[in-house]
């Protein structure tokens, strides 16, 4: 498997002797690996390890460092993901560590067996089990003769010494991948024992810029992946001289803000043009469109003709039943009857009346006023004109049932036809009035309208949520059922419990008298909001009397509709795949000082200077010459205006005019492994080395006191 900047085996790995050492700088972020008293490592890569699957044979590679995503089509990475063998610098998974040495000694050149001397960096004050499992891992799986380990810090701050930046005392800030270091030096060694740690580095920042651009953009998390906020990070980020200022200045300063921001244009597509459609498009749509028509027609047809059929049939059957009764004996009749489930012969002319009715609605032909009026008499209450005499206990049930809804039509009918010519008296009326004086009468329709529309919202509100008035104060909370029924629901269950006491007393005779339907009327759930349907009525009458004398007039509920309704769906613009990135720039490597922004409880690289000074028992004019030559290292420390903010945060802790100076390292990022490569190259470098038996002898007792010593 290839990656982007996958280099080339090295063919001259044969022409160095077994003498000459090979230095790796194992860092959590990148791993680099080369020869003793070379300038430039021989590779480098992403630390990493990925194990994905093939997709079409199914089996496991290895993927070392970064990876071509044009490539990794062919993979599943589904349930792999990416590795690390460090956790806070530390090396704890010595298998991915065991892919990384593999890839690394491949492609400088090893065949079998290594064979040469190894000087690995390590972080300061390294764990012994990480040591000595290094150590195993080395001697027993590649033939490594001797090992030596030596602190990547360190190396750095002894290479710029020898460029001049910096002096035999001094301290080093090494801003990492993972962590921030803070080690003292003294004659050229560094003082363990009074070094500072802090678990913020570069790798955080990434990921909070990650985080910050996920919660800013949703809808682009896919394509703000870990790799993107690196670059962003490397790119756009800095370091705020006052951050309080600074954000002050994204708050208030819109034009000096406008000039900080920095966008990330997305890849976009402008939709396509709809073009109107051609002539054969719509020639083609309307053939369509008719076929589909005429697909329903005919499946109405057959349906139609289906149920002609079927009523023909029913209404056949009828007819021949019909004319058995009327043949038949008062016995036969009777037997007739029971077994064709129809309870006289007038239900069954009933019956054959609303087959032949349907039977012609389904041929369509027209049915006159006179047959509606003998279906309405006939057909819906057929028991009334029998006497009691000739009916049977279940019949006189049904009869008495007949008897109560004729009644109720019946009531029906005449209250209607009582509003229709109170109604038609109203029109007359107020049309005299408003012949005598229309703006008094237009003042009129419009009060009438407003009370009627708030009464009606009134009483809406009241149905939802019901309500309960005790003076001049109304509340609804604790509002029982039965203290929200109105009037004319508690005089309808006044009137059940009196017809059921009453039924109980005697012979249920309800439903005999015309004089019935009142209560009937009162005691029916569906004439309960009637004054509601009343009032509703009268506001639309109204309604339709301002709009016709006033053009200008907008009843509310056509108002509530007119509102124009905000678009649903919004066609998306090169806007919405722009990427701005403001406050992200400055406020993410600020974790650097103030850890707390992410959670982690730990102080910021400005106060681990005070902390580590504290720790030495030293005199205050040491750590005065000590502050006189701080070097600012690692990769986390490329950050525009680092050594500036580190600077002014430092002072705080130091008294007044004590003197400082700070310098960035001559190239932080390999200044580590050029510092390991010059120590490794010279000629005492063998005494700092330890061997297969001395590992044997001591074990990881050997790692206790291992330091090795850096001034040569």
């Amino acid at each position: 498997m290839s990656s982007v900047t996958r280099p080339q085996r090295e063919a001259d790995f044969a022409r160095f002797p077994s003498s000459t050492p090979i230095v790796i700088d194992n860092g959590a972020s990148t791993f680099r690996i080369g020869w003793a008293g070379e300038a430039e490592p021989r590779l480098s890569f992403r630390n990493v390890v990925q194990r994905p699957r093939h997709r079409s044979t199914g089996e496991t590679v290895s993927i070392v460092g970064d990876t071509d995503p044009s490539l990794m089509k062919f993979f599943d990475c589904t349930r792999s993901a990416v590795r690390s063998p460090f956790d806070d610098d530390v090396v704890y998974q010595f298998e991915y560590m065991e892919y990384i040495l593999d890839y690394g000694f491949d492609r400088l050149g090893v065949d079998s067996e290594v064979g040469h001397p190894i000087l690995m960096t390590e972080c300061e004050c390294n764990p012994s089990f990480s040591r000595a499992r290094m150590s195993e891992l080395l001697f027993e799986t590649y033939g490594v003769p001797s090992i030596a380990f030596g602190i990547d810090n360190a190396f750095s701050y002894k290479y710029n010494q020898k460029l001049g930046n910096c002096n035999e005392d001094g301290l080093a800030i090494s801003c990492e991948h993972g962590t921030c270091h803070v080690v003292p030096f003294l004659k050229g060694q560094p003082v363990l024992g009074a070094c500072c740690r802090t678990n913020i580095g570069g790798f955080h920042i990434t990921d909070f810029l990650r985080q910050l651009l996920c919660l800013k953009y949703p809808y682009h998390t896919a394509s703000i992946s870990w790799e993107k906020a690196e670059e962003l990070k490397k790119e756009h980020c800095y370091i705020a001289p006052d951050y309080m200022a600074e954000l002050q200045i994204f708050k208030n300063n819109k034009e000096e803000a406008d000039e900080k921001m920095r966008y990330w244009q997305l890849p976009w597509v402008p939709p396509p043009k709809e073009e109107p459609p051609s002539e054969e498009e719509l020639a083609r749509k309307a053939a369509l469109k008719e076929k589909a028509g005429q697909r329903l027609r005919d499946m109405a047809a057959a349906k139609r003709s289906q149920k002609i059929v079927e009523l023909e049939k029913q209404l056949s059957y009828l007819e021949e039943l019909m004319e058995q009764l009327d043949e038949a004996e008062e016995e036969e009749a009777t037997a007739i009857l029971g077994s064709s489930g129809y309870l006289s012969q007038q239900e069954i002319r009933s019956a054959i009346l609303k087959a032949s009715q349907s039977l012609r609605k389904a041929k369509g032909e027209s049915n006159g006023n006179d047959e509606k009026t003998d279906a309405s008499a006939v057909d819906k209450y057929p028991l009334v004109s029998v006497p009691d005499e000739t009916l049977t206990p279940e019949q006189l049930k049904e009869k008495k049932k007949q008897i109560l809804l004729k009644t109720t039509t019946e009531g029906k009918l005449r209250a209607k036809q009582k509003r229709a010519e109170e109604e038609a008296l109203r029109e007359k009326q107020e049309e005299k009035r408003r012949a005598e004086n229309p703006e008094l009468y237009l003042e009129e329709l419009r009060a009438r309208y407003s009370e009627l529309s708030d009464k009606f919202e009134q009483r809406k509100r009241q149905k939802v949520n019901g309500s309960q008035t005790n003076g001049n104060h109304s509340s609804s909370a604790g509002v029982g059922r039965g203290e929200r029924l109105n009037a004319a629901q508690k005089e309808r269950m006044r009137l059940l419990a009196s017809a059921a006491f009453d039924r109980g007393k005697g012979e249920d005779t309800f439903g005999m008298r015309d004089e019935d339907w009142l209560v009937y009327n009162k005691m029916s759930k569906d004439n309960d909001d009637d004054s509601n349907d009343d009032d509703e009525s009268e506001l639309v009458r109204i309604s339709s009397k301002l709009q016709e004398i006033d053009p200008t007039f907008v009843s509310k509920s056509e108002a509530v509709q007119l509102t124009p309704e905000p678009p649903k769906v919004r066609p998306l613009t090169a806007e919405d795949y722009r990427i701005a990135i403001g406050i992200e720039r400055f406020r993410c490597p600020e974790v650097l000082f103030q850890p707390g922004m992410i959670g982690i409880d730990q102080a910021g690289i400005d106060e681990m200077v005070s902390i580590s000074l504290r720790r030495l028992m030293e005199d205050e004019s040491v750590k005065e010459r000590l502050c006189q030559s701080i070097l600012v290292t690692g990769g986390s420390s490329l950050f525009p205006g680092m050594i500036p903010r580190l600077e002014s945060g430092i002072r705080q802790y130091r008294p007044y005019l004590a003197p400082l100076k700070l310098v960035g390292a001559a190239d932080p990022i390999l200044d580590a492994w050029r510092g390991a490569a010059a120590f490794a190259a010279s000629s005492k470098f063998g005494k700092q080395t330890f061997s297969l038996a001395d590992y044997g002898e001591h074990g990881e007792n050997l790692f206790h006191r291992y330091n090795i010593v850096y001034s040569l």
